[in-house]
């Protein structure tokens, strides 16, 4: 099988392309080759390759910055996956889409399932819910696949962020209200993966997914997780949002149902704290 990337440099980009095998081609996209802001250049590329299937892992991830370049990332997490999804329903080939748990608006307690009523409380979740509505809207194979809170050991993440800062602090103040689910990217590339496999060779399987790691935690909780799974000693004062103002709105409450994904594609849901074990020694050796 082979799998046309667009995408990179990107954590879930370079965790899918650790992933080819003799038997699983892997062509990722750097923004030189795949520039998602020009208008036909990802038809075309995907026109001319013989990809049994599409995946996008490009996006425009700056939250903040999205408040004051709407319009470009609406572009970028809009506009060009829609190209995207456009024609490969003209070639009848699968694309599968990363989308966000931004798209929703981050109230009450319960995981949000797929079918709930999005509501994005920034730019950039109205971005990314842009992007999903042109994936549907063109009509072909696709899946949708909101996850959360990204980290590897490539790319900028918030366990590279905490270990750094624990190099030289031993206090940190942490929000400690907004609750989702870390997810590994190299758990996110296998389900990428094993979503495309199966969508090959079963073209009703389609729609929107929910894939994030377990269980639930607040962030000021993932730091204590980090700092002792790391063993550095850095204690974690908890603050609520509105203590840490940001240009952007952050969703209070980001869990995701991944039932349906179990359901369709029989993929469980991570535990975060494997990956975790795999990442820090990789991100402290780096960081000696």
């Amino acid at each position: 099988m082979k799998l046309l990337v667009f995408g990179h440099s990107g954590q879930v980009a370079q965790a899918l392309r650790a992933r080819a095998s003799g038997n699983l081609t892997i062509e990722t996209l750097p923004r030189a080759q795949a520039d998602l802001t020009q208008p036909g250049a990802c038809a075309a590329l995907i026109a001319q390759s013989d990809a049994d299937a599409v995946i996008n892992a490009a996006a425009y991830t700056a939250v903040d910055q999205a408040e004051h370049e709407l319009a470009l990332a609406v572009q970028i997490n809009g506009r060009a996956p829609g190209e995207m999804a456009e024609t490969t329903a003209q070639k009848g080939i699968p694309f599968l889409h990363i989308s966000s748990d931004y798209v929703f608006d981050g109230t009450g307690h319960s995981p949000w399932q797929e079918t709930a009523q999005t509501g994005p409380i920034n730019a950039y979740g109205r971005s990314k819910l842009a992007g999903e509505e042109a994936v549907r809207k063109a009509g072909g194979q696709h899946a949708i696949l909101r996850t959360s809170w990204v980290f590897s050991e490539t790319g900028a993440n918030f366990v590279k962020t905490m270990l750094r800062l624990s190099q030289t602090r031993d206090a940190l103040t942490i929000v400690g209200d907004q609750v989702g689910g870390p997810t590994a990217a190299s758990d996110i590339a296998a389900a990428l993966i094993t979503m495309a496999t199966q969508m090959c060779g079963t073209p009703a399987l389609r729609g929107t997914y929910h894939y994030a790691g377990g269980p639930s935690v607040s962030w000021a909780g993932f730091a204590r997780e980090i700092f002792a799974k790391a063993a550095r000693p850095v204690t974690v004062t908890e603050i609520p949002s509105t203590e840490y103002p940001t240009p952007a709105k952050r969703p209070l409450n980001s869990r995701l149902d991944c039932a349906k994904i179990e359901t369709d594609f029989k993929i469980t849901p991570p535990d975060w704290g494997a990956e975790l074990d795999r990442v820090i020694p990789l991100l402290l050796k780096e960081m000696t």
